[in-house]
């Protein structure tokens, strides 16, 4: 098989022959790590991740200083971004966390929301053969095209809007939430079509509905509010392309969340943390019906756990998945500094050695 067709083959579920390497790293691991992961899989014959990432949709207006009257006392070094969300520097033992603020917070009636300025996503049919012809070239040269949706509907409002001032909005069945999810899906629609009319594989989605226990927020007010907004984006990118893969992200514990996926359409779940979900128990409920991505702890295995914890947690989440596949094996999370490289070789070699065994 090719990179891609094993790749594919794996969220089939229909066999493979190799499990990909699939990784990220804060940036102190960036620095300390890349050359030595270069070397390992050079060393081992063994091939990096085949994903590569689009090129995001084209904003009319760039400019984002146009949000900071939007704030009142914002720090030295804040970012912001297109949706006007700033981001505040955190203390050097914060390493790259930040703090956000939330331009729409204080926003008390819908005259005001009205007059906030979203951004606005511009392209023509310039920009998509040209992004087009790019994607072509990685997929000439093995790659799998990701359109990276991060950030699709719950998350892309609240950063807006504050988590509590939102929810609040949804319980008391505001039209201001309403008003801010609708904009916000619209929005996501528009990247969504857009990716998929410049030829990717596949579009990562993702918005946290779990906690380290529990789920966010209620089932009744997921299928609410969030489930509907989440389909019409599934649903307008399928519309242009009806084999485009999609990921879904979130965090925590939300096993009363995965069959409203499935049925949104779905098709890898992504990162189904350990120390949340008992990765055995979640593919026996639904391993025929969704693939997964993740499955080795970020809280436990790869920072605290030994180099041969973490290559058995890898052999056992591939026996789970078996002969078929449907699991791409990963670390949950980002990697930060206190991950050992020895846990991080430990991670690529079991990839490389597993899929050479007849298990």
């Amino acid at each position: 098989m090719t990179e891609r067709e094993n790749f594919f083959s794996i969220i089939k579920r229909t066999g493979y022959e190799r499990i990909p390497v699939m990784y990220s790293f804060c940036p102190y691991l960036q620095e300390t790590c890349n050359d030595k992961v270069e070397a390992l899989l050079k060393e081992i014959g063994f091939t990096p991740s085949p994903i590569a990432y689009a090129k995001s949709i084209p904003v009319k207006d760039s400019d984002t200083e146009k949000f900071r009257c939007y704030y009142d006392d914002l720090k030295e070094g804040a970012t912001i971004d297109i949706y006007g969300v700033a981001n505040e520097p955190g203390s050097a033992a914060a390493m790259h966390m930040t703090h956000m603020r939330h331009p729409l917070e204080r926003m008390e009636t819908l005259e005001e929301l009205e007059t906030y300025p979203f951004p606005e996503f511009v392209w023509d049919e310039e920009d998509v053969v040209a992004q087009l012809a790019c994607n072509q070239a990685f997929k000439a040269q093995d790659r799998v095209v990701c359109g990276d949706m991060q950030c699709t509907v719950w998350e892309t409002a609240w950063y807006m809007r504050g988590m509590e001032v939102l929810m609040m909005d949804m319980m008391s069945e505001e039209e201001m939430a309403e008003f801010v999810l609708d904009k916000v899906t619209a929005l996501a629609v528009q990247r969504a079509e857009y990716y998929v009319k410049t030829g990717v594989d596949m579009l990562y989605f993702g918005d946290d509905v779990g906690m380290q226990r529990t789920i966010m927020m209620s089932r009744e007010l997921y299928q609410a509010w969030i489930k509907p907004r989440l389909k019409k984006v599934v649903d307008a990118a399928r519309a242009i392309n009806p084999e485009v893969v999609i990921f879904y992200h979130s965090c925590g514990f939300v096993e009363p969340f995965i069959e409203d996926l499935i049925e949104v359409g779905i098709d890898v779940l992504n990162p189904v943390q350990p120390e949340c979900m008992d990765f055995g128990e979640i593919h026996a409920k639904y391993g025929d019906r969704i693939s997964f991505h993740g499955t080795i702890g970020t809280q436990t295995t790869m920072p605290f756990g030994t180099p041969e914890e973490v290559r058995a947690e890898v052999f056992k989440n591939l026996d789970i998945a078996g002969q078929k596949g449907g699991l791409l094996v990963s670390p949950t999370h980002m990697l930060e500094p206190e991950v050992p490289w020895e846990n991080i070789k430990a991670y690529i070699q079991a990839c490389r050695d597993y899929t050479k065994s007849d298990s």
